[in-house]
């Protein structure tokens, strides 16, 4: 689970991966705020990475690094590329379907499917303090979502939408293996370029479909939008080059006091009783697997330098 970084500097990435929380959340707000002025899903996922192949190439261009992008895996790429733009979509419907903070809330059982592919994948033996988390987490959703019954407190969220949340967290668990197996190899400059360089043409399909006018404060929040994730998507991919996704995703829960800060400024949507019953439980589930998690990377490093 812990998987090969290039370089680990623990701090930096933890730092990067608190940027990119804020940043994220940011985007987050940003994109159901422009869904609510018309645009649709498939056009923001394209503006989203047509802007940001656009930053990145001419940064590069800028800086005579072009050859960085070079690559000896296009088909490591090819295969994040599906699975990320894939996942973008679930991850934005998500966030159009959803209140801020529930959408937020639901993302962080990422670390909860992760375990579950480190099972499938990698054959790791999982003891009863991950299981245990993943139980606990799933718990936390359900009471967060209120499936069917509700708690006399609020209306029950979206079952819908709820269901493209976590499908959405589970595609991200997978794609931070796919990100953290290019970082090995790849620059971050690379990883981010050929993603947007492979989804941007085939998201402009949809394009004719789907597009539509729109108002130059629309347009501003697109862009705004769009920049946020070109730099969301660059400050991720290198905590993931820095540290171990099961310990850096610890920095992803302070998304949801944006998102509620967002919610409730932007959206004038207080935050439900269910979320501050159902999103410790998850939280505190998350943590509890990055701490096992850690704790067996040490008992794994005494192990070596006893072998050693």
């Amino acid at each position: 689970m812990d998987g090969s970084v290039a370089r680990p500097r623990p701090f930096l990435a933890l730092g990067l991966r608190l940027a990119t929380a804020g940043t994220l959340a940011t985007m987050a707000m940003l994109l159901k705020l422009a869904s609510e002025r018309g645009a649709h899903l498939a056009e923001l996922v394209f503006w989203r990475q047509a802007i940001t192949l656009v930053c990145i190439a001419g940064f590069l261009a800028a800086l005579g690094k072009l050859s960085s992008i070079k690559t000896q895996r296009f088909g490591a790429h090819a295969r994040r590329a599906i699975y990320g733009i894939v996942g973008m979509f679930f991850v934005y419907g998500a966030v159009i379907l959803l209140p801020l903070a529930e959408a937020t809330a639901i993302s962080f059982t990422a670390p909860f499917f992760a375990v579950l592919l480190s099972v499938i994948l990698f054959r790791d033996k999982v003891g009863l303090y991950r299981w245990g988390a993943v139980v606990l987490g799933f718990a936390g959703v359900i009471v967060l979502t209120q499936p069917g019954f509700g708690l006399g407190m609020e209306e029950a969220i979206d079952p819908f939408g709820a269901a493209v949340g976590l499908i959405a967290a589970f595609l991200v668990a997978a794609i931070s293996i796919q990100i953290q197996d290019l970082n090995k190899t790849e620059a971050p400059w690379s990883i981010v370029f050929w993603f947007v360089a492979l989804t941007t043409p085939l998201v402009a399909l949809a394009l004719p479909f789907v597009f539509q006018p729109h108002d130059l404060e629309t347009w501003g929040i697109i862009i705004a939008m769009s920049l946020c994730g070109a730099l969301a998507q660059l400050l991720l991919t290198s905590s993931l080059r820095f540290g171990s996704a099961g310990v850096i995703l610890l920095m992803d829960y302070t998304a949801l006091l944006w998102a509620t800060y967002y919610g409730f400024t932007v959206f004038d949507r207080a935050p439900p009783a269910t979320l501050w019953l159902g999103a410790p439980l998850i939280i505190g589930a998350g943590l509890l697997i990055a701490w096992r998690e850690r704790q067996l990377a040490l008992e794994r490093q005494k192990s070596d330098i006893a072998l050693g």
